[in-house]
């Protein structure tokens, strides 16, 4: 008999016996393995911690007992026995489940999740509430992981926590990877308590926690019996679990790295779908890590910084050919960016990659640290616009607009791969202020993209077409669908277009020469409309007297949920039909 097929919410699952738990655990990894296979996602956190997603649900109450998963990649056995497996095929897709703890999705969901680092910080508010509210018996659980519990938020809670006598449980799962192998003390010295080579004292019982551990996450009974003498006990709590990421699935364990989030595989051996043997256009950030490494070469100054995402970020070419010189500081995108503060302050020329999604939490040291002492830091900011089936979490919105209102601050987007590389030569000859340098997930769209590096006038645009009526101003890889409508539409003589690059400063010579020969003005962005480049034009144009129609063309005032970019575009309205229709719409306006 399927065990799984019976169970729908954890209630069910607590109606079995203890020896029957082995037999779901199969079912659970099985059944994930599966649905990844075709489907997508994240796989490797989500099989570690099978056992203890079991005994989470079968030792206490949720929902009742609040549970948070730290960023929520490993929480697909969660969620499959919370009420959604029958609906767990569209996990990350348009219209279907999030690819993330979601409170509106389940009030199994105590909290929503993405980011990392912040389960402690929000289960201690949750605690303090019951608390509050004269509820002394329900449990709160925050699930983390090794490279998370080291980010500076995890440590304020847990700081804070330490004195409090809130009913909170902290289990640390620990795997020795987030998406790339953990760094930092705090790595060395969980490795040395599996060890049993750590200093006499607890870091964490001197945090006043009562501690337990190390235990096998892989030990469903000793995982399932820690937790029970565990609940027992009142005040701040932490379980200490070693797990394995991939568990259960062989190419998974051997490979973390790539399969934290491989894409489709085999079922049976794990082996990566094959991929097409034709040629294609780099990945952006490839295009990053590659020329890095080209000027690192010719500048001794160079140095690169990654929050934890040396593989995602394309930072690791450099890490190979310069190790003393590049630094996964871990997950901690505050730390990141003022020390390559520091590091400018002290004349080096620091390039600091970092997704835009996660330059959110750094922000204060953007402005307090970098931009009020005009320091050159380069923030190469990955994963800008869309980015796909990792849905509100993820996506780089708002990078344009929360840059754009800082003082100092020069904003790049290039339209291809040769202006990344051009604009990164052109800020290691030597700048006077931070520049932020913004590209997209995915690829470009040259092959031979490996061009001698050309120097860049800071506040240039680019004018593509030439028309009468119609100018389409389009900053960053947008710009590229602009080139193909106007292509599909014929070049019709109405329509100029410009690539305007530099979001700040603007190109005022260029936008003064726009406003005196068009009628109508498109702006194109993949960024939020409220406040970014489309409003930068509209400024421009209120402050110099241009009464013209300016359309703009951008992500909506709305958190946009998960599915392909190319889906998204098209929600959106900025995808090539969007744009084609605007275009003709205006066409027949002035025609």
């Amino acid at each position: 008999m399927n065990l799984l097929d019976n169970i729908q919410y954890p209630i069910d699952l607590r109606e079995l016996a203890e020896e029957q738990l082995p037999q779901l655990t199969r079912e659970l990894r099985e059944f994930i393995i599966d649905i990844v296979a075709a489907k997508e996602g994240h796989l490797g956190a989500s099989l570690g911690v099978v056992e203890l997603t079991i005994a989470l649900h079968y030792v206490f109450n949720t929902p009742e007992d609040k549970l948070i998963w730290d960023v929520g990649h490993q929480a697909y056995g969660h969620k499959i026995l919370t009420g959604r497996r029958s609906q767990f095929n569209t996990n990350r897709q348009l219209g279907g489940l999030s690819g993330f703890p979601k409170r509106d999705e389940s009030e199994f969901d105590a909290f929503g999740t993405g980011h990392s680092s912040t389960s402690i910080s929000a289960i201690v508010g949750m605690a303090l509430a019951a608390k509050l509210k004269g509820d002394k018996e329900r449990q709160h659980i925050a699930v983390i992981g090794d490279a998370s519990i080291a980010s500076g938020m995890a440590f304020e809670g847990l700081n804070h926590l330490g004195v409090l006598d809130a009913n909170v449980l902290i289990v640390l799962n620990d795997n020795a990877i987030g998406i790339d192998p953990s760094v930092g003390a705090l790595k060395k010295y969980l490795t040395n308590v599996k060890k049993g080579t750590a200093k006499e004292e607890n870091i964490f019982e001197c945090l006043n926690f009562t501690y337990t551990g190390p235990v096998d996450g892989h030990d469903l009974k000793a995982v399932i019996n820690a937790l029970r003498e565990m609940r027992k006990l009142k005040g701040p709590r932490l379980l200490h679990l070693i797990t394995t990421k991939g568990k259960g699935l062989k190419k998974a364990e051997e490979n973390q790295i790539v399969y934290h989030a491989p894409g489709k595989f085999d079922r049976n051996t794990g082996e990566l779908a094959k991929q097409t043997a034709s040629e294609q256009p780099p990945k952006y950030q490839d295009v990053f890590g590659h020329s890095l490494v080209e000027l690192a070469k010719q500048n001794k100054n160079i140095v690169g910084i990654t929050p934890a995402m040396p593989t995602g970020s394309s930072l690791k070419y450099m890490m190979e050919a310069f190790p003393d010189r590049a630094f996964d500081v871990g997950i901690a995108e505050q730390h990141a960016v003022t020390m390559a503060a520091g590091m400018a302050a002290e004349g080096l020329v620091p390039f600091c990659a970092i997704y835009s999604t996660f330059l959110q939490r750094a922000y204060d040291q953007v402005i307090h640290d970098v931009a009020i002492q005009s320091l050159p830091v380069i923030f190469c900011i990955d994963r800008a616009g869309l980015v796909g089936q990792d849905g509100a979490t993820h996506h780089g919105a708002y990078d344009l607009a929360y840059l754009r209102c800082i003082p100092n601050m020069t904003i790049f987007a290039p339209m291809n791969e040769m202006e990344l590389r051009n604009i990164m030569f052109t800020a290691q000859l030597g700048i006077d202020r931070p520049l932020a340098i913004r590209y997209p997930r995915g690829r470009g769209n040259t092959e031979s993209w490996q061009s001698s590096f050309e120097r860049i006038p800071i506040g240039s645009s680019r004018e593509l077409a030439k028309g009468t009526s119609i100018a389409v101003l389009s900053v960053g890889h947008l710009g590229n669908k602009v080139t193909e409508v106007l292509k599909r539409l014929g070049h019709p003589k109405e329509i100029g277009h410009y690539d305007m690059r530099f979001v700040k400063p603007l190109d005022e010579q260029q936008l003064h020469g726009v406003f005196k020969r068009y009628n109508s003005v498109v702006t194109l962005e993949d960024g939020c409309l409220a406040g970014g480049f489309g409003s930068a034009v509209l400024e421009f144009a209120n402050e110099h007297g241009y009464s013209q129609k300016v359309e703009r063309l951008g992500l909506p005032d709305t958190f946009i949920e998960q599915g392909t970019v190319e889906e998204l575009l098209e929600l959106s309205h900025i995808d090539e039909e969007a744009i084609t229709r605007c275009l003709i719409k205006l066409l027949h306006e002035v025609r």
